[in-house]
């Protein structure tokens, strides 16, 4: 049960670290300071997936899981947990240029609350 919890609480830690790869900039706007810990994490999440690379929080989290007593996983984090909530089988391409005007312009609205805000503090 432990080595379960840890998996499961790794898990966790490993998908906060992919979203604040992603979307830290928006801690950046509130905080300059998360740009030291933002960088190096977005350097880290592009230096992954360009090499091909696996992830260590993969490799403890699936080996946490085998010590629980459950099959781990031959794919890395992205493949197994995030992939089948971005691409589900009833996606179509219609679905498709939908969600991809809800991501443009939700990351247009982002930075341009980001810029605007830091002319504001000028």
């Amino acid at each position: 049960m432990p080595y379960r919890l840890a998996a499961d609480a790794l898990l966790v830690l490993h998908l906060g670290f992919v979203l604040f790869g992603l979307l830290g900039g928006l801690l950046v706007a509130w905080r300059r300071g998360f740009l030291l810990l933002q960088l190096p994490t977005a350097a880290w999440a592009i230096f992954v997936e360009l090499t091909g690379r696996g992830c260590p929080l993969t490799a403890w989290e699936q080996q946490l899981r085998l010590r629980a007593g459950e099959a781990g996983y031959s794919e890395g984090f992205v493949e197994h947990y995030l992939l089948p909530l971005l691409y589900p089988d009833w996606l179509t391409l219609p679905v498709q240029y939908v969600l991809a005007a809800v991501v443009l312009l939700c990351n247009l609205a982002i930075y341009a609350w980001v810029i605007w805000r830091w002319r504001q503090h000028r």
